[in-house]
């Protein structure tokens, strides 16, 4: 059976949005759809009134968000498959552990009593951070949330992070149909200005190398797929904010940190979950 999609709701606007575009990617992929609903009872604030029944009127709250949800997702695709779940607990630790028998794990970029000005939710930040499965940060304009610019954007760091952040772009460029750009971002050390002759190979050379020994595989496995090669000096999360705005999906891969529980994000990644301008999607290299 295929591990379902899971999408993290709270209720809140941002929340919605991750639904609809989760709804969207899991009839592409053919996987069922996972409602979670999470959030310690003590937190709450503006819980509906009680209607009576002796149940605490945030768990009638917490049913009333699942089910709207659900009849959401439905109307929005009917042939996919939804399931909901409520959990009373952290949402994060939560959303972390559904994430294990998930195929991706959905969240918006701001929860319920975000202040407006934030540009990332803490629960979206900390499941980035943390779970083992890839995490799609839902966030951006209606063009890229629509996928309309029919282009995946991947952003290639270091080697020891990239294998399955590339599995994972050009198996969704596969599914989606569309172009594969492919970036990696070169820096000039400062030496090589006064001593280029002791370089070997300039850094542009070795970031066009590099992209050559990190696609090759993928290339072979998936020959369907246009991908475009393209390496340029300066700031990484730089570059890839300003090319998201042509993109439907970025991704960028994690790594596990050694000794340490989660992931090591990076400032990239940081800048991506940030200011991106399509939904960012963080994919954990396994070990």
């Amino acid at each position: 059976m295929a591990l379902p999609l899971v999408v993290g709701i709270d209720g809140s606007d941002s929340s919605l949005l991750a639904l609809d575009w989760a709804v969207d990617e899991a009839v592409r992929h053919g996987v069922p759809l996972r409602l979670v609903y999470a959030s310690l009872w003590e937190r709450y604030e503006g819980a509906l009134p009680s209607t009576g029944l002796k149940r605490p009127s945030e768990r009638v709250l917490a049913e009333h968000i699942v089910a709207s949800g659900a009849e959401r997702a439905e109307r929005r695709n009917p042939d996919v498959k939804v399931t909901t779940d409520i959990n009373p607990e952290e949402a994060a630790a939560a959303l972390v552990r559904e994430g294990d028998g998930a195929s991706a794990l959905v969240t918006g970029s701001r929860g319920r009593g975000q202040l407006k000005g934030m540009l990332l939710g803490s629960v979206a930040l900390a499941v980035a951070g943390r779970a083992r499965c890839p995490v799609i940060v839902v966030r951006g304009d209606g063009a890229g949330l629509a996928g309309k610019h029919e282009r995946i954007l991947l952003g290639l760091g270091d080697a020891d992070r990239a294998a399955d952040a590339v599995r994972f772009a050009f198996h969704e460029a596969e599914v989606r149909d569309c172009v594969l750009d492919v970036v990696r971002a070169w820096r000039s050390p400062a030496h090589l200005g006064r001593h280029p002759e002791e370089a070997t190979h300039t850094p542009e050379e070795e970031a066009s190398a590099l992209l050559d020994s990190l696609l090759g595989e993928a290339i072979a496995e998936y020959p369907r797929v246009r991908a475009q090669r393209t390496t340029r000096e300066g700031p990484a999360g730089k570059i890839l904010v300003h090319r998201s705005a042509a993109a439907d999906l970025v991704v960028v891969g994690a790594r596990p940190r050694t000794g340490h529980v989660g992931l090591q994000l990076g400032r990239v990644s940081h800048a991506l979950l940030h200011h991106a301008q399509c939904p960012v999607a963080v994919v954990p290299q396994r070990p």
